[in-house]
């Protein structure tokens, strides 16, 4: 049995990757900005990637659609920002019910920051609510954290389901393991490639996992590692969060130095696979990861939803995406890198 899918604001495609892990064929993904097109493009050509503003996205002829799903804009909620929701020009979730409203699909699952779930927007929540009942959707949000289900990195997200009655009976969040790597854990390999001298003792200082990766937008935010506090967490992980690096330390860089992290880095921090490619130069590259939904928690939200269609149940504990599993259970083959190939003091 084959699911489809309309994806909506799909960005550097982080919650498209994780719902086709879930079983999920996507008829149409449509993203505006065209550098992240290229991206999409370069690592699924089979996608029919749709260049367009959804404001301006006409459903066409793509059949039956099981799930729409996106990321729509997250200024207008986020605590970053003025908070204007939806008095703010950039609020697309009046457009995405609107394109619902015209495809009909068995179910629905849009994210956004944790901004949305606070105090200020309960009113915005409840009348999203009553639009989707209107609709013929049962619909409900939870704040899920990306590191209960293999992301190193403190990522809360809201997350909205809504799907017709009888299939929302069958439909049961995820709770994910809780078992996240630690930073040290997640890139070893790759902070060591070039052979820096300060590989071993770096690990051991990034115990813990990542703050939330920042990606800034069009305008504001470069390729750095986000607002004051954020950079201050990750000095306390031996990281200098100024900035990205273009390749990993090397054996002329000073041990005592705090390295910066490359794209390839934080991409793998975000939980995309280490195959997955970001057209652009740093900024552009950065932009698509900081601001992705990591695949591992849209493929346990994915998970949910197709077991729901097929009436079954699933595992309490939802596994990450391939690449994630990889990465734990690579976790002893790594700390046998550190002693056999880090170079020793």
């Amino acid at each position: 049995m084959s699911f489809y899918s309309i994806e909506l604001c799909a960005g550097g495609g982080g919650q498209a990757l994780g719902l086709e892990g879930a079983g999920f064929h996507h008829t149409a993904v449509v993203e505006y900005e065209p550098q992240f097109c290229t991206t999409l493009r370069l690592n699924r050509p089979q996608w029919n990637v749709i260049q367009q503003d959804i404001r301006n996205f006409q459903p066409g002829n793509f059949g039956d659609v099981d799930l729409i799903a996106g990321g729509v804009p997250c200024p207008p909620f986020s605590i970053a920002g003025k908070q204007l929701g939806s008095a703010d020009e950039r609020d697309m979730f009046p457009t995405a019910l609107n394109i619902i409203a015209k495809i009909k699909p068995r179910a629905v699952m849009l994210e956004n920051v944790q901004g949305l779930a606070g105090a200020k927007f309960k009113d915005y929540r409840d009348d999203l609510l009553k639009r989707f009942s209107k609709l013929g959707y049962d619909a409900e949000w939870r704040v899920l954290q990306a590191s209960d289900f293999g992301v190193p990195q403190l990522r809360p997200r809201f997350i909205l389901v809504a799907m017709k009655p009888d299939d929302m009976m069958h439909f049961a969040w995820p709770r994910g393991s809780g078992n996240a790597p630690t930073v040290g854990e997640t890139l070893v390999d790759l902070m060591g490639m070039n052979g820096w001298l300060g590989t071993e003792e770096w690990v051991e200082k990034a115990n813990k996992i990542a703050p939330t990766l920042v990606g800034g937008s069009k305008k504001h935010g470069g390729p750095d590692l986000g607002p004051t506090r954020a950079k201050r967490q990750w000095r306390e992980l031996g990281v200098d969060g100024m900035g990205l690096a273009d390749e990993a330390p090397d054996v002329t860089f000073p041990e005592d130095k705090l390295p910066r992290l490359t794209v390839r880095m934080v991409a793998r921090i975000q939980g995309f696979p280490d195959e997955w490619q970001f057209s652009g130069k740093k900024t552009a590259s950065y932009r698509q990861v900081g601001n992705a939904f990591p695949p591992p928690v849209a493929r346990a939200v994915g998970r949910r939803i197709v077991a729901a269609f097929k009436r079954k149940r699933v595992s309490e504990f939802d596994d990450p995406v391939e690449s994630q599993m990889r990465l734990l259970e690579e976790t002893k083959t790594k700390k046998k890198w550190q002693s056999s190939k880090a170079p020793k003091r």
